[in-house]
């Protein structure tokens, strides 16, 4: 159990022994012949239950909006229902506003659940759309890169050959990478590869094959664009990392790429180690 789940408990055990002293101070106990031991316990269960999926949100999600509104909304739930179940053993005067705002809390803990679970589902659909990038890396088993878990360059230069229609191949390099390695080390390093490599997908289309080439470069085949389309694409890429707010032990780590772009054909006469050295060298000389 973590720190955020006992302090969760703990909240929710408060909570519930605050409304059950409130109902027995601001009430009167029924006779427990009027208790109606179904309704609480579908209500207490309720509370329950709702409790209990609060923990499994809160143990499994990271911090953030849609965790925040499912758990809110769950507790909501929950201390709506306790409130239900303290109302069917104690009498309170229905005039009451503090009863009626308790027993609100159900309708409105649905409320904010289902704004979670709305954006729940954009999140859903943008990690689906990125996993779908990522799924070409896994249909043919091959050899991976080990720390980007890209495809590698025999890989790409496997499809460029296998290239039979226009297909614009861009070549990106890290600016200055060297020196993150020698500054920060060369777990840092990998860091940043990783977190290049996963801006790099999530700007790509769900076409475009993203590989490591070597070291601090990445290529990415991106088939049926025109030259102009792939220096738009390139270009786009590169302000995409560059707005990234990378952190080396609290260091800030700026991060910028130069690329290169050319228009290839598997059919043509440039074999993809041309291709790929003549991209080489104007990044070299960018």
């Amino acid at each position: 159990m973590n720190t955020i789940q006992r302090h969760a408990i703990a909240a929710a055990c408060l909570a519930c022994a605050v409304l059950a002293l409130l109902y027995a101070t601001a009430g009167a106990v029924k006779p427990t012949g009027t208790w109606k031991w179904f309704d609480i316990a579908s209500e207490g269960g309720t509370a329950l239950v709702a409790l209990a999926w609060c923990m499994i949100v809160l143990a499994s999600r990271p911090d953030g909006r849609v965790t925040r509104l499912l758990s809110l909304g769950l507790a909501a739930i929950g201390a709506g229902s306790w409130a239900d179940c303290l109302d069917e053993m104690f009498s309170v005067d229905k005039a009451a506003l503090w009863d009626n705002a308790l027993e609100a809390l159900v309708p409105l803990g649905m409320v904010v659940l289902t704004a979670g679970m709305v954006y729940w589902r954009q999140e859903q659909a943008t990690l689906t759309e990125h996993l779908k990038k990522r799924e070409r890396l896994f249909r043919d088993h091959r050899a991976f890169d080990r720390v980007t878990q890209l495809a590698d360059a025999g890989y790409l230069r496997a499809q460029l050959a296998r290239q039979r229609g226009g297909c614009a191949l861009v070549l990106l390099d890290i600016d200055g990478f060297h020196r993150i390695n020698r500054e920060h080390g060369q777990a840092e390093g990998d860091r940043v590869l990783q977190a290049v490599s996963h801006m790099l997908l999530l700007n790509l289309r769900c076409d475009d094959l993203l590989c490591r080439y070597a070291g601090d470069r990445f290529a990415v085949l991106m088939p049926g664009l025109t030259d102009a389309a792939a220096h738009d694409a390139a270009r786009h890429l590169c302000v995409m990392v560059a707005m990234m707010r990378h952190h080396a032990g609290g260091t800030p780590v700026p991060l910028t790429l130069r690329h290169s772009v050319a228009l290839t054909d598997g059919a043509a006469a440039r074999s993809p180690d041309t291709v790929l050295a003549d991209l080489c060298r104007q990044v070299d000389a960018a």
